[in-house]
């Protein structure tokens, strides 16, 4: 992967074609071209946003695509969504919105090293877990299984979705052609067009399996001594000693081959990584023993704004006329954090306690 860098960079107060000094985002684009590598996706080079804005003078493309990510309602959602654990006991565990900023760090880190586009990289990673629904992967299940008439559904073009149709009261965040790309395909059979999206895609796997792992060894599920001796060998004993190990040999693999990848040697290890996570954490008795529930929660909630679609909120309300009722009501169950799907599922089907005078 070539790596370009001329310490020679834009001077501060040369003109612009115009014969105007250049903005701030001028600049920044500038000193892309003169540092990053050739495999990067340059801000003034991409493929743009659906409804054409005009350019910020502070800020390039990816640069507002992440901002409005961070300052989306469902990025600040992510904070009571659950990872792995349901509902756990502890301060410590990770969310929805931890995992979010884990992958982007690893994910900068990689893309820094390897002369890419960071700041599309972070835009990335900001959204790419937007449209999970309350109760990880177990609520994703239950709602694919309630939609399964209708589409289904999968949290990654939900995400998709979410910022280009539900944010902003229907008016969506209009990002980068290349930030949604690697939002709809961090996971799935397509491969991102870009190689951030791919870097995103990878540390997503990495971040992930290293912190549930953390998590599970935290909450007792898991001991020291349950983790197979050939894992602790390839990647080491500790959550540094393992990101460091992936990110290593991830930014090493990719400069040789000249796209996103793991060594042969790594892969194999790291395949066997999430075989023994999936065996004994994602599908652990204890740890999953309240995902039964998951479902009824869901489907009671599903099943009764569907049948009262008056009762939804105005917002969704306008994509039940245009998308359909299923999908509406689809999109505002996703949306839910855990603690909102609990209290709203008492509310609607708990009876409540008589108020004496």
């Amino acid at each position: 992967m070539a790596y370009k860098y001329n310490m020679d960079i834009v001077a501060i107060n040369a003109e612009n074609a115009n014969g105007a000094q250049p903005t701030t985002r001028e600049r920044r684009e500038e000193i892309e071209k003169s540092t990053l590598s050739q495999l990067a996706v340059l801000a003034s080079a991409s493929r743009g946003r659906a409804v054409t804005e005009p350019e910020c003078e502070l800020r390039t493309c990816f640069q507002r695509d992440a901002d409005r990510l961070t300052h989306s309602k469902s990025f600040r959602r992510l904070i009571h969504k659950t990872q792995v654990f349901l509902n756990p006991e502890g301060d410590h565990y990770r969310t929805r919105l931890t995992h979010t900023l884990e992958v982007s760090r690893i994910a900068r880190t990689i893309s820094r090293a390897l002369g890419l586009n960071e700041d599309l990289t972070e835009a990335i990673a900001i959204g790419h877990d937007l449209g999970h629904t309350p109760f990880g992967h177990a609520g994703e299940r239950a709602l694919n299984e309630i939609m399964s008439g209708a589409g289904g559904f999968r949290h990654n073009e939900q995400s998709l979705r979410v910022v280009d149709r539900l944010e902003k009261n229907g008016r969506g965040l209009n990002l980068s052609y290349e930030t949604r790309d690697g939002i709809l395909k961090h996971t799935g059979r397509e491969m991102p067009e870009t190689l951030e999206g791919r870097v995103v895609r990878l540390s997503d796997r990495a971040a992930y399996l290293n912190h549930d792992l953390d998590d599970a060894l935290r909450a007792g599920i898991l001991t020291p001594d349950d983790v197979p001796p050939e894992i602790v060998c390839a990647f080491g004993d500790s959550v540094t000693q393992r990101v460091n190990t992936i990110v290593r040999d991830i930014i090493e693999e990719s400069a040789r081959a000249g796209d996103i990848a793991m060594s042969a040697e790594l892969r194999f290890a790291f395949e066997s990584f999430y075989s023994f996570m999936f065996e004994r954490l994602y599908m652990n008795v204890r740890a999953k023993s309240e995902e039964t529930k998951v479902f009824g929660i869901l489907n009671g909630i599903f099943g009764y704004y569907a049948d009262n679609p008056e009762k939804l909120p105005e917002d969704y309300k306008a994509v039940a006329e245009t998308d359909g009722l299923m999908r509406a009501v689809s999109d505002y169950v996703s949306g839910m954090t855990d603690s909102y799907a609990i209290s709203e599922h008492e509310r609607l089907f708990i009876p409540g306690a008589w108020k004496l005078r």
